[in-house]
C-alpha cells in the first residue's frame, strides 16, 4: 500500500492483496492509460495482458500517449468491468455494481525484440488464447511501428461494488418505488467469417469455445477477512 493506492472513501470494498488484482486484471481485456502529454492529462484505452507481476501494454510508435512514455513519465492503468446498474428508491442512492484495478508506475519502453514479441504474445493470449501460434508472426517492419510498455504491478490496488442498494432499511424503505439491479455480462457470441475468407478455411478449435467473454464471469465481493 501507498499513499496513492490507500482507499480513502468504502475502504472496505477494497483490497490490496495480490490474487484479486490479477483476478481483475485476467477478466477485462481493455484498460485506460493515463498520462501527462504535452502539459496537459490524455486518456487512451488500449490492449494488454498479464504476465505473472507484470502488465504489458500495446500501440503504435505514432500515438502520442505511448510517445510520453519514452520520457520515463509515471502513468496510471485503469481496468474497470461493469457488473450491473443499481437502481435506489432516490436518485441520490442509484450507483453502479463494478470491479476495478488501479496501477501506478513507470512504464519500461521495450525495445528489444524478443522483449517486444514476449510482450506481444502475452497481449494476443490474453485476448484470444491460442491465436499467436495460429496467426502469422509480426514482420521486422510491424515490429518496428509497434511499442510495447511493461509495467510492474508493485502500486496497484483494487475495489469492487456488488449487491441491492442499501436504502431498503431507511425511510426510502416505504416508497411505493421499484429498487433493485439490473446486471450487465459481456458475453461471446458465434464468431463471424471475414467476407473476403478464402472458402475451405474452417474456424480453428481454438476460437470455438462458446463460452464467456472476459469480464463476464460474476466475482463475489472481497471477504474483509482476507485482506
Amino acid at each position: 500500500m501507498t499513499e496513492r493506492t490507500r482507499l480513502r472513501r468504502l475502504p472496505e470494498q477494497g483490497s490490496h492483496r495480490r490474487e484479486d488484482l490479477h483476478a481483475v486484471l485476467d477478466a477485462g481485456f481493455v484498460c485506460h492509460l493515463g498520462m501527462e502529454v504535452e502539459g496537459g492529462p490524455m486518456v487512451v484505452p488500449t490492449s494488454y495482458g498479464r504476465s505473472g507481476d507484470v502488465l504489458y501494454l500495446h500501440g503504435s510508435v505514432a500515438s502520442r500517449t505511448l510517445r510520453a512514455a519514452k520520457r520515463s513519465a509515471p502513468v496510471c492503468v485503469t481496468v474497470t468491468l461493469v457488473d450491473g446498474v443499481v437502481l435506489a428508491r432516490s436518485v441520490f442512492n442509484h450507483s453502479v455494481n463494478y470491479r476495478c484495478a488501479m496501477v501506478f508506475g513507470v512504464p519500461e519502453l521495450l525495445t528489444d525484440e524478443g522483449d517486444k514479441l514476449a510482450g506481444l504474445k502475452t497481449i494476443s493470449d490474453h485476448i484470444a488464447p491460442g491465436q499467436w501460434e495460429y496467426a502469422r508472426f509480426p514482420s521486422g517492419k510491424e515490429l518496428a511501428a509497434t511499442t510495447v510498455l511493461r509495467l510492474a504491478l508493485d502500486e496497484a490496488s483494487v475495489k469492487v461494488s456488488e449487491g441491492p442498494p442499501d436504502d431498503g432499511d431507511g425511510p426510502d424503505g416505504e416508497l411505493e418505488v421499484w429498487a433493485g439491479e439490473i446486471p450487465l455480462r459481456t458475453v461471446r457470441l458465434d464468431p463471424v467469417a471475414d467476407p473476403d475468407l478464402r472458402g475451405g478455411i474452417d474456424l480453428p478449435d481454438h476460437l470455438r469455445d462458446g463460452g464467456t467473454a472476459p469480464g463476464a464471469t460474476p466475482w463475489r465481493v472481497l471477504d474483509p477477512g482476507r485482506r
